[in-house]
């Protein structure tokens, strides 16, 4: 386990240890601002013993907005929020980035500015149900963002990466995941454009590397991460030829330079103990040149085999930093750890979210 608490840089962020505290939505931000408050930054000092604390998506702009209580960066009074969280992490001796985030379909026109469809790539309509102000209610078809919105989000990405680091924080994700805006564009099953932004792989990919290209005009690439999933984690969302399309995208970033790569996988612990070769990781740590970080299902076991066998740099865990804010400790003596209790993972107040204790012997 030694590799996993050995300090590492991730571009020019000077890391305590190689374990990263992956972006998790909380919904605990304060209504309507949808700033972050006193409560998230507890939060997240008390987990202040990860090298890079990833901290959860947060909305671009008001278009970007899906689902209730999600902090945002793109006002005055957001920035202000997310600056106590940033000087109480750095107290604690943490580095921290922000996740930049646009939902894209997952939203419903309730949450939208002047109540218009969401936009994505091409219409979709994701299946399940979405919170509005009128309670849960079925998502909506989305309508294609236009040539002229596509200017708007680029640019609201670029001034959403600067406010962070007015804010204060170390670096900025994007966040081209799991089926929302940036991922919508990427797969051949939910882009079906007939522009500059559709058709083949490079084309789909355009948007993406726009939008990269206009964070990196507030934040140098040294500081500025993506997080992907190349195996779609949405029902009806999903490409055709993954390891074509993302393979794509992962080898053209290597041009970038950038603080890493993050790649989310579709794994449990069970999973990872008992196939680790499921794991798609190896795959693209082939193409990849750059740092690279596994997210997933990851114990302390998988994320010592990973580490030791050259397929990441560094390891993110989700859910067990919900319920072990001492996880770090935990994993480095080989402590029992508690298990999160999933009916407190959104909305609320401190219960589930800043009153799990630490280990005590």
């Amino acid at each position: 386990m030694k590799k996993l608490f050995e300090p590492f840089k991730a571009g020019d962020v000077a890391l305590q240890n190689r374990v990263v505290m992956a972006p998790m939505t909380r919904r605990r931000a304060t209504e309507p601002s949808l700033k972050a408050n006193d409560l998230i930054a507890e939060y997240y000092e008390q987990r202040a013993s990860a090298g890079l604390i990833i901290a959860e998506g947060s909305q671009i702009s008001p278009q970007a907005f899906g689902y209730t209580g999600t902090p945002g960066c793109y006002s005055p009074e957001q920035v202000e929020g997310w600056r106590l969280v940033t000087e109480r992490v750095h107290e604690a001796g943490a580095k921290i980035f922000l996740q930049l985030w646009h939902v894209g379909p997952y939203s419903h026109p309730l949450l939208q500015p002047d109540q218009k469809a969401p936009v994505a790539a091409s219409s979709v309509c994701p299946e399940g149900e979405v919170l509005t102000p009128e309670g849960r209610l079925p998502y909506e078809p989305s309508r294609p963002i236009s040539s002229a919105e596509i200017r708007d989000t680029k640019r609201d990405y670029g001034v959403a990466a600067k406010n962070a680091l007015d804010a204060g924080f170390d670096g900025v994700e994007i966040h081209g995941a799991h089926a929302y805006l940036i991922d919508q564009f990427l797969m051949d099953g939910t882009n079906h454009r007939t522009d500059e932004y559709g058709g083949g792989v490079e084309n789909r990919a355009r948007f993406l590397f726009e939008v990269i290209d206009e964070v990196l005009k507030y934040v140098p690439a040294s500081q500025t991460g993506l997080r992907l999933s190349p195996r779609s984690v949405k029902q009806g969302m999903a490409d055709s030829n993954p390891e074509q399309t993302y393979g794509h995208v992962i080898g053209k970033l290597n041009r970038y330079q950038l603080a890493y790569l993050h790649l989310s996988e579709m794994m449990t612990p069970e999973e990872r103990l008992s196939d680790p070769g499921k794991s798609i990781v190896p795959y693209y740590r082939e193409i990849y040149k750059g740092t690279l970080i596994s997210c997933g299902g990851h114990s302390g076991e998988s994320a010592r085999d990973m580490l030791n066998r050259g397929h990441a740099d560094l390891i993110a865990f989700g859910k067990p930093f919900i319920s072990n804010p001492d996880l770090v400790r935990r994993l480095k003596e080989g402590l029992p750890l508690t298990q999160p209790d999933k009916d407190t993972f959104y909305h609320g107040g401190p219960r589930g979210f800043v009153d799990y204790p630490e280990f005590d012997r």
